[in-house]
């Protein structure tokens, strides 16, 4: 399930962490486990976060991508709608969350041809 964050004001390690905190504040619990990242920056306020959410951060081996499979297929679908280059401030937040919908509206191999949304749904209907 794709969840894109809106970064208006930059992607400082602390924007990073602020929007995190936010949007997995949204998630019910049981969905909330843990966030794999790779040695991005980005993320060098994770402790931070960890403290704010209760959910660990674990960190990918460096040029290790099968380590987030399911992370570097949805980069490759991000590609169609946001070639690589692009500036991402120029999006609204309106626009990320239309881009996710679609996203998360489209079937995938790995889930039966569900679509991630429909995956979603009834994780949370359990």
């Amino acid at each position: 399930y794709v969840i894109l964050l809106h970064l208006p004001d930059g992607r400082s390690a602390e924007d990073v962490r602020d929007a995190l905190v936010t949007t997995v504040q949204t998630l019910p619990s049981h969905l909330a486990r843990s966030l794999t990242w790779d040695q991005g920056s980005e993320m060098a306020a994770h402790l931070s976060f960890t403290v704010a959410t209760d959910v660990p951060v674990y960190f990918c081996d460096p040029a290790s991508p099968w380590q987030r499979g399911s992370n570097e297929n949805t980069n490759g679908l991000l590609r169609q709608y946001f070639p690589k280059g692009t500036d991402l401030s120029a999006h609204t937040r309106e626009h990320l969350a239309e881009v996710a919908a679609e996203l998360n509206g489209r079937p995938r191999k790995t889930l039966g041809w569900q679509t991630p949304a429909e995956r979603l749904h009834k994780l949370l209907a359990t």
